[in-house]
């Protein structure tokens, strides 16, 4: 059922819990905001549970929770805890803001999270504020130190670079990992409808790497897992690490395991993939669901309202396994990405 035509095997769903968020991060969505999907259309929680374990039956182990911003979903304790006893499922992540995080934690980690990417694109207060529209830079400073106290290691703190921005702050940055387990993940800006991208404010892995280098000298390339979506390096002496990750200049399209399942019922095979597997039927039968994937032109088939209509497991199977199978052997170039309709990252989750 996750094995693409191209023998990729998916082990790996990403799960949007709400595309509600408590910061207006610029790089994520327009400034005058974007509209929500109804409430009623948005899976839940029963609708998630059964969606993931039809995926850790099939072959996923690991499940990240993602966004808007996962923790303001009020039931996602439960959902944690449901989620981490699924038999086979060996890796429970959330990524997050931190903005409400330190408070949480203690019981999220209760409830089965082992893994955690807390994000940060500045050290500077007042950055942060012009890049969130909000304040709360010392709310996420001590999210990542509750998480380090409780024992979690690597912290990934995930950092969006951006020319003008806090591009001078990369190896203010790889100074957190001195003393502590932080992994420091340096992300190339993404295009996404509504965030203003620009090839100029792109700053490419190898000038990223090159800042570093210079500063670190005896910074050193990790071995890293076919599937990993990173470039893992370690500086002698420092605790943490230092990663890229590389969508824009160099794709890890060969290895690429992971899953999506929007807030909405939809699946998405591949982040930058305009077309989406709408997991809200709108036809009247799973026959007519699946021939929508005869074309080139992906449209929009579901899950979620056979899910309401009483589709059994092998129907929903079905469905996921013939968007599986039409997944492409890459995403486009780093400009045609960018002239491509796809939603908001507020959307899709981060």
């Amino acid at each position: 059922m996750l094995i693409d035509g191209f023998g990729r095997k998916h082990t790996y769903l990403r799960i949007s819990l709400t595309e509600r968020c408590n910061l207006r991060c610029q790089y994520c969505m327009p400034a005058e905001g974007v509209d929500l999907t109804p409430s009623p259309k948005l899976l839940t929680h029963n609708e998630i549970l059964r969606l993931a374990n039809l995926f850790v039956t099939s072959g996923v182990d690991k499940i990240r929770l993602t966004g808007g911003e996962p923790t303001v979903r009020k039931d996602i304790h439960d959902i944690c805890s449901n989620l981490s006893s699924l038999k086979g499922l060996k890796t429970l992540a959330v990524t997050t803001n931190g903005i409400t995080l330190a408070k949480k934690l203690p019981m999220l980690k209760q409830c089965g999270i082992t893994n955690l990417n807390i994000s940060l694109d500045t050290l500077v207060p007042s950055k942060f504020e012009f890049m969130t529209r909000r304040k709360g830079h010392h709310k996420v400073i001590e999210s990542i130190n509750a998480a380090i106290d409780l024992g979690y290691n690597p912290v990934k703190v995930n950092c969006v670079v951006m020319r003008g921005f806090n591009d001078d702050e990369i190896c203010d940055f790889v100074n957190l990992t001195v003393d502590k387990p932080i992994n420091v993940r340096f992300i190339e800006f993404m295009p996404f409808d509504g965030n203003v991208w620009n090839v100029k404010k792109l700053i490419p892995y190898s000038e990223m790497l090159d800042t570093v280098a210079k500063k670190f000298p005896t910074l050193k390339r990790l071995c890293d897992h076919p599937t990993e979506t990173a470039k893992n390096f370690q500086i002698d002496g420092h605790v943490g690490t230092v990663s890229f990750v590389t969508s824009m200049t160099e794709h890890f399209c060969a290895g690429c395991n992971r899953l999506r399942l929007l807030a909405d019922g939809n699946l998405k095979v591949c982040l930058f993939g305009p077309s989406e597997v709408s997991l809200v039927l709108h036809c009247t039968s799973i026959a007519v669901a699946l021939s929508m994937f005869t074309s080139d032109d992906s449209s929009q088939v579901s899950l979620r309202d056979p899910l309401r209509s009483g589709a059994g497991d092998e129907e929903l199977r079905e469905i996921i396994g013939a968007a599986v199978k039409r997944k492409k052997a890459s995403h486009a170039g780093m400009f045609d990405i960018a002239k491509t309709a796809n939603r908001p990252m507020i959307h899709i989750g981060g």
